[in-house]
This record gives C-alpha cells, structure tokens and sequence, in this order.
C-alpha cells in the first residue's frame, strides 16, 4: 500500500471513530454521565489494524451508550406523569412546556445545553424530556410533581 493509499484509508478509518465518538458523547451528555475519554493516541500514527480496532471499540461503545440511554431508569414513572401532565409538544400557555410540563428555570437548570439549541422542552424529544427529569430526580426526587407523583405513588 502506497503511503498516499495508507493516509487515505486512515482518514476513512478516522471518520468512523470520531463519529461513533461523538454518537457515544451525545448519549452520554443526554444521560448526565461523564464522558467517555479518548486512549489519547494519535490515530496518524497508528498502524490500519489498529486503527480499526478503535473503530470497533468506539462502535460497541455508541451501542452500550445507546441502549442506555433509551431505557432511562425510571421510565414507567415519567411516563404516569406525562400522562396526566400534558403532550411531549405541548406549549399551554402557562409557563410550563412538555410532556412533564416543566418550566423554563427548570430546563435551564437541568438542560441548559438543550435549552441553547433547540429553545424550551416542547420542542424536545421525549427521550430528551425524561432524561432531564431524571436528572432533576437524582437531587430533588419526584417533589418537581408534587401532585402528579403522589398520583402515580412516586411520593
């Protein structure tokens, strides 16, 4: 393999694991976890198999991330409160937004990030909305919904 050939397959390579990097960041950011560190090799300098070693790493990683983040620990619990809450996009009127009906003080709080990118929750994903309460939860409990909560027997 010519070194032309060499640097274009590691380019190719490289791409894969800077986005199962940051697939896997993504997952973690929205769980509230620490992100994952990089081995803090330079994948230029890497040999190709190695190279596709990290790609497999990075992928298997994304994959755990993944499956996390789509089974939040207290889902059946958010899912009673969205119920008698409101619409994941709803947007009443009243102050609070989503399908857990959380105020802007609270999004800033616990999802400043999503606040800055996509405005208030009502333009959130679900998966969005719950991961920010379960934040929210890991300090305060069920108490952002008093009523709800104690409804659904969470308090």
């Amino acid at each position: 393999m010519s070194g032309t050939q060499h640097r274009a397959a590691i380019r190719w390579l490289g791409n894969q694991v800077y986005g199962y990097q940051r697939l896997t960041w993504r997952w973690e950011r929205l769980m509230g976890v620490r992100r994952t560190p990089t081995e803090g090799r330079v994948l230029t300098e890497m040999s190709i198999p190695d190279v596709r070693s990290a790609v497999a790493l990075w992928r298997r990683r994304a994959a755990v991330a993944h499956r996390k983040a789509v089974r939040p620990p207290h889902l059946a619990a958010w899912l009673c409160i969205h119920r008698l809450e409101g619409g994941w996009s709803s947007n009443t009127g009243n102050g609070y937004y989503g399908g857990l009906q959380m105020n802007l003080g609270f999004q800033r709080t616990y999802a400043p990030w999503l606040v800055q990118r996509k405005g208030t929750a009502d333009r959130w994903t679900p998966l969005e909305q719950i991961w920010t309460a379960e934040k929210a939860a890991r300090s305060r409990g069920f108490y952002p919904w008093p009523n709800t909560a104690r409804y659904c027997g969470l308090i």
